[in-house]
């Protein structure tokens, strides 16, 4: 088939474009697909974020991460990742979703949004966890002045906000907020704030909440949404709290569907199924980056999941060369 792919990789985020590069280093006939930009889940990030990895640990390709600061900042990592691509002329298709995988015997039939098909012999799932937020499943939460994401501060300037969680994402916001006079009020599940938000933020956190300059309430469950208030429990009792924009970040979770719509067996913690290659139960469909790992998303990040991609291409390749060698000897005969 002229249109038959070797692989074609779902996401382009560094995993994703790290698989590329190898890819394009194995001569392989590959296609990255992606359903926003380049690094799409970077893109979505707080404008003012900073990594928590040094650059030289989120570098891809070999290609050297040259900044003057230790640590990149959002606008530093969308550069150089579309420069990486650039440099590699990786090849990618922007803005179009794989909506499902269609295992056909010993190939895939990708089916876009648009009704396209593509063919490709074997598939890495490289899709990341950005874009779906773990919901709070409560009354409310679709109302328009709710939002799970936060992207900078202008828009809250001198409004009551009411940030939802408190794990990384909830206290920069919190701390960012707070800078740029917003009225911030932190509801927080846990007695305390999470391990994994960044340690050099907590305690200056916590200096703020204790001058009163940051709400914060703990051991939290919040009821619902309204329009002018969220209702939350602590301690068995109901409190009504004035919110002009309520921050829910409380994390976000991969999306399971296309792995299980093409027979990946998942697990409770949505974990597919997968061997030390990253290759899913289904033949020829791999799992890399934080697709691996379930609601477990803090234990795969860029700087180890940037090396899932040499170990799935060197075993995708080997296969293909000796179902290539096979089919030469059959030829032959």
């Amino acid at each position: 088939m002229a249109d038959l792919y070797d692989l074609i990789i779902i996401g382009a985020g560094p995993c994703g474009l790290a698989c590329g590069i190898e890819a394009h280093k194995a001569s392989l006939r590959y296609l990255i697909v992606e359903q926003g930009s380049i690094a799409e889940s970077i893109r979505r990030y707080p404008v003012h974020m900073r990594f928590f990895s040094t650059a030289d640990n989120i570098s891809i390709g070999g290609i050297p991460f040259a900044i003057a600061d230790a640590k990149a900042n959002r606008s530093e990592a969308l550069q150089y990742y579309r420069k990486v691509s650039e440099y590699f002329q990786l090849h990618i298709r922007l803005y179009t979703r794989i909506e499902r995988i269609e295992p056909q015997g010993n190939s895939f039939v990708l089916h876009t949004h648009r009704g396209e098909q593509l063919h490709s012999r074997a598939v890495v799932v490289a899709t990341g966890y950005f874009t779906c937020p773990r919901l709070l499943q409560v009354e409310g939460e679709d109302l328009p002045h709710v939002s799970h994401y936060y992207k900078e501060p202008f828009e809250y300037v001198h409004q009551r906000v009411v940030i939802i969680g408190g794990g990384n994402s909830a206290v920069e916001a919190a701390l960012d907020l707070y800078r740029h006079g917003a009225k911030v009020h932190m509801l927080v599940r846990g007695q305390d704030f999470k391990p994994t938000a960044k340690y050099w933020l907590v305690p200056d956190l916590k200096r703020r909440i204790a001058e009163g300059h940051i709400q914060a309430s703990f051991g939290c469950q919040v009821q619902r949404i309204t329009p002018t208030i969220v209702e939350y429990t602590q301690q068995g009792q109901v409190h009504r709290l004035p919110a002009d924009f309520v921050l829910a970040l409380t994390g976000y979770l991969p999306d399971d569907n296309l792995l299980r719509q093409a027979g990946v067996k998942v697990d409770n913690e949505l974990v597919p199924q997968h061997n030390e290659h990253f290759e899913t139960n289904v033949k020829g469909l791999y799992v890399a980056g934080t697709a691996i790992c379930g609601i477990h998303t803090e234990k795969v990040y860029i700087e180890n999941g940037r090396f899932h991609a040499p170990v799935i291409i060197k075993h995708l390749s080997r296969r293909l060369q000796n179902e290539s060698t096979i089919g030469t000897q059959r030829s032959a005969h």
